[in-house]
């Protein structure tokens, strides 16, 4: 059976997701920039780098960057967005076997929620194995996830809106289910449920005391937790979001 995250990434992804702002991601990125600290000109490997948005800020701010995702629908999107060429390169590939070198990379990132997929937790540890492999010695790397205490906290069970520029009718309902957020999704024309199309997806609610004990297995060091894009320090409960960043370990 195919796995959710192969059948969901597609065309209809980027009309359920059309919301999300790439101003919004040029912000956030600046933020995260500074807190790698990395010289001018790094080169960044971005995973699980979808349709762009944060891939192609980071280049607007000089640093040479590859994205990768599986999805080849949204990397011929992240072309179309990329006109000027800034990002180097898109590859598509799996993220438990990233196809670059050992040390090809000064900084990984990887944003938005785009880790805890794989219902195997040796896979979503094997991610970690894999950004240590592709970093060079002295390499830092940055990790965006949800906080699960505050996902179970604020979830909405249920939303649905009409998107404006195809005037399809978009339905999300969501649940909690043995420690993973899954969301089913429906999409299709208004009051033709016969031609909707449906998906789901699943991400496994890591804790950040996970996060700690993988990273060490991993051979990464883990230095700040933010639990916002403002920099805001990590509260367990009240955090919106788990933002590690670290380096390479000694």
């Amino acid at each position: 059976m195919t796995a959710w995250y192969e059948r969901s990434f597609g065309s209809d992804y980027m009309i359920v997701y059309r919301h999300r702002n790439w101003q919004q991601a040029e912000t956030e990125v600046q933020r995260m920039a500074s807190w790698l600290a990395l010289p001018d000109g790094a080169s960044i490997l971005d995973i699980g780098c979808g349709m762009g948005r944060h891939a192609l800020a980071l280049a607007n701010l000089g640093f040479h960057v590859t994205g990768i995702d599986l999805s080849n629908a949204l990397l011929e999107k992240a072309r179309e967005h990329n006109i000027e060429g800034l990002i180097e390169k898109l590859v598509q590939g799996d993220m438990r076997e990233l196809p670059f070198e050992d040390g090809q990379f000064q900084a990984t990132v990887n944003l938005f929620t785009s880790f805890g997929y794989f219902p195997e937790e040796s896979d979503n540890s094997r991610v970690l194995k894999e950004i240590r492999r592709v970093l060079q010695k002295d390499g830092r790397f940055l990790i965006d996830f949800m906080n699960g205490a505050y996902v179970k906290a604020n979830l909405v069970s249920r939303s649905e809106r009409i998107d404006e520029e195809s005037g399809l009718h978009i339905e999300e309902v969501r649940a909690i289910e043995n420690d993973w957020v899954v969301k089913k999704i429906n999409i299709g024309p208004v009051g033709k449920n016969e031609e909707s199309r449906s998906y789901e997806e699943r991400v496994q609610l890591l804790p950040l005391d996970w996060f700690r004990g993988a990273l060490i297995e991993a051979g990464l060091t883990l230095e700040q937790v933010f639990g916002n894009y403002e920099g805001d320090a990590y509260d367990v409960e009240r955090s919106p979001r788990i933002i590690m960043v670290g380096r390479v370990s000694a």
